[in-house]
């Protein structure tokens, strides 16, 4: 029927090149999926300046708590730092450790919500439960992670509250299930303004006075010393009493121009103030780290998307914002695997035109590889696959599997018009002849990678997208794409005839090299040249012999 309906056939050919492009831009995306690593990481944080106390009873009763559901294998508590904010006496984590996947019915989202309920009614912490990242050495955690800067040079309370208004705005997008920041500038601290005056009027420097307090206060490494056969440091530093409190600068002299010692109480004045534990800079801007995750069923590509236009609507003028982690992976994976998609389609069109000794007959291949890639996107779609590295993957792959079934039919039916077919004819002979080893081999595809779109445990969701991707494709290239691939022969190989004329039969090779012998050409010249020969005049000489 197509045969006899070029037009039609091209048309449904360029249709389902429109349709490719709609699955490609409607599917959500992503870097890598989500994996249950089991493991899951509870991060405790409790307001400014909580002591180590207070961390470590509230750390416990989340410990008590998370223990008790059936799935945990067990768990670690760790007082004094965690995976967002670092270290200090206010923060505090739990990992915990999940069964192994055949011995439990819940994946680890479903488990992290279960420990968000449990922990929904502790009070004076805020608590974060975040999956283990899939891809160790980019970033802490599984879901998103950007740097809010300021590019203004604006004081640390502006930045702050301009990042809460930020984050209040981004927490109430339909994608986003939470994104949080452990910078908090209400930490008590002093600020320390040493009186230039009275410091020259002694003989001295600032840089003395802060040299002897680095010294007492902070600590510093003196020389070494040899004992028992090894070797030790020797650390100067004030004793814990006279570091206790402010009232220590008092006990701590430096000495004056005069040689006498003078208290640094007498050079330095102390401040109560508020602040921030560190300041962190990210592309030489002050930064704030966020951390968050997106909502189940919502990929890491729309949570971006989300993010960027937050961005555009709150952010006002002076700040910004650059993805950091896997998610700034994720951004700049996105335009190489379009040029990788390119790369691959060229180079299977340089190796059919080397094979066919054509550039227009290569398109019948080409043409018919976007019908079986829309399958593999209606197929994610159907499954719930984002289009992430490993469903990339299995286009790769598909181009490849999809070009070397067109290209049995088409090999089949150039012999054929070798053969003295008509072109119609010879595109249906091929069709007919490859139709059996083409589906074994398909079908046998198919079947193998069943185990991958129906896996569960570790790494499951990596080899659902490879089946899902890599199983759609091939179905819908192999029972539908059979049907464009004679058509498109037909199309091209009679274009191609056009420019170049029909190609010779094997009856007319074997012809002319029967007349002409084995070496057609060379017998020729070799006949020319014994005519030139024969027709030239005999030499003087030999006439005079005659």
């Amino acid at each position: 029927f197509l045969g006899g309906h070029k037009v039609l056939a091209l048309a449904g050919v360029a249709g389902f090149g429109v349709a490719l492009y709609l699955l490609m831009t409607s599917t959500a995306s992503s870097f890598v999926p989500a994996e249950d690593m089991g493991t899951i990481f509870v991060n405790v944080s409790l307001p400014p300046a909580s002591s180590l106390e207070r961390t470590t009873a509230i750390n416990t009763e989340v410990d008590s708590l998370i223990r008790k559901l059936p799935a945990v294998r067990g768990t670690l508590r760790i007082s004094g730092q965690n995976f967002l904010a670092g270290s200090g006496s206010s923060y505090g984590m739990v990992i915990v450790r999940l069964k192994p996947w055949d011995e439990r019915d819940q994946s680890n989202t479903q488990i992290i919500d279960q420990i968000t309920k449990l922990t929904a009614n502790i009070r004076g912490a805020e608590i974060r439960s975040i999956s283990q990242p899939t891809i160790s050495g980019f970033g802490q955690t599984s879901g998103f992670t950007f740097q809010l800067q300021d590019q203004g040079g604006h004081s640390t309370e502006q930045f702050y509250k301009v990042a809460q208004d930020f984050l209040a705005a981004l927490n109430q997008r339909p994608e986003i299930q939470f994104a949080t920041t452990s910078f908090n500038p209400g930490f008590p601290q002093y600020r320390l303004t040493v009186n230039v005056a009275k410091v020259k009027e002694a003989g001295l420097t600032e840089a003395n006075i802060l040299n002897a307090m680095q010294v007492y206060y902070g600590g510093l490494y003196a020389t070494n010393f040899n004992e028992f056969g090894k070797q030790y440091r020797v650390m100067v530093q004030a004793d814990t009493s006279y570091r206790a409190s402010p009232a220590g600068l008092s006990k701590i002299f430096v000495r004056t121009a005069t040689n006498e010692m003078a208290p640094i109480s007498e050079f330095v004045e102390l401040t109560r103030i508020y602040g921030p534990e560190s300041l962190s800079r990210f592309n030489l801007f002050t930064a704030i780290s966020v951390n968050g995750s997106p909502k189940e069923g919502v990929s890491s590509g729309q949570a971006l998307v989300a993010i960027q236009e937050v961005a555009r609507q709150k952010l006002p003028a002076g700040y910004g914002f650059e993805f950091s982690g896997i998610s700034r992976e994720e951004q700049n994976s996105g335009r190489q695997s379009l040029y990788i998609f390119a790369l691959s389609l060229v180079f299977v069109y340089l190796l059919l035109s080397a094979q066919y000794e054509s550039y227009l007959l290569p398109f019948a291949v080409l043409l018919s590889i976007p019908i079986g890639l829309c399958g593999t996107y209606l197929f994610a779609k159907i499954m719930g696959v984002d289009n992430n590295i490993y469903l990339q993957i299995s286009i790769i792959m598909l181009i490849g599997l999809l070009a070397k079934n067109a290209i049995l039919i088409v090999e089949f039916a150039a012999q054929r018009r070798l053969h003295g077919l008509g072109v119609a004819e010879a595109a249906l002979e091929g069709a007919k002849a490859r139709l059996r080893p083409i589906l074994m081999t398909s079908l046998a595809f198919v079947f193998g990678l069943l185990p991958l779109l129906f896996a569960h445990g570790a790494g499951a969701n990596g080899n659902r997208s490879i089946g899902a991707g890599a199983i759609g494709g091939m179905l819908f290239g192999t029972f539908v794409g059979v049907f464009f691939v004679p058509v498109l022969y037909m199309v091209f190989e009679g274009l191609q005839e056009r420019i170049s004329g029909p190609p010779k039969t094997q009856e007319q090779i074997e012809k002319e090299e029967a007349e002409g012998g084995p070496q057609g050409p060379q017998n020729d010249e070799q006949k020319k040249k014994e005519e030139n020969k024969q027709s030239r005049p005999e030499p003087a000489e030999e006439l005079v012999n005659h």
